[in-house]
């Protein structure tokens, strides 16, 4: 009787232990879960300000691009002033050309929307070619009023 009751009591202690220890264990794994989920939040912020920073340095630097290519037109406009009236009317047009789709991309900028990190990949790749080949549309009409 003696021995069962010490095998009851030892099966008991063990019972409990083992309920205790699991009890602990799950404390400590939902701990641990709580400070990953919490340290994916911090990711997740830090990630959001990098990508808001760069989506404004980007706007910014194109900006100024636009700007610097409203005042290559200007510019140039001002060379032709006194042009011959035929190449004059050539360059006008290709100026009104260069004019508009320079207010284009200005809007194209201005207008985006935010949709996520690789539609903004996406988009700048697109605008930046789109803004090289205005620029270099400029460029090449600065070098044919030179020749």
């Amino acid at each position: 009787m003696k021995t069962t009751r010490k095998i009851l009591a030892s099966l008991l202690i063990g019972i409990a232990f083992f309920a205790f220890s699991c009890q602990g264990n799950s404390a400590e794994k939902l701990k641990a879960a709580q400070e990953e989920a919490d340290e994916a939040d911090e990711n997740l912020i830090i990630a959001n300000e990098e990508f808001r920073a760069d989506m404004e340095n980007y706007k910014q630097a194109s900006e100024v691009q636009i700007s610097e290519n409203e005042q290559s037109i200007i510019a140039f406009k001002a060379r032709i002033a006194n042009s011959k009236k035929e190449a004059k009317e050539d360059y006008n047009k290709k100026i009104d050309a260069l004019e508009q789709k320079n207010t284009d991309m200005k809007l194209k900028l201005e207008r985006y929307q935010i949709e996520g990190k690789d539609q903004w990949e996406a988009f700048k790749v697109e605008f930046s070619n789109d803004m090289d080949e205005l620029g270099n549309a400029i460029k090449g009409l600065n070098e044919d009023d030179v020749k």
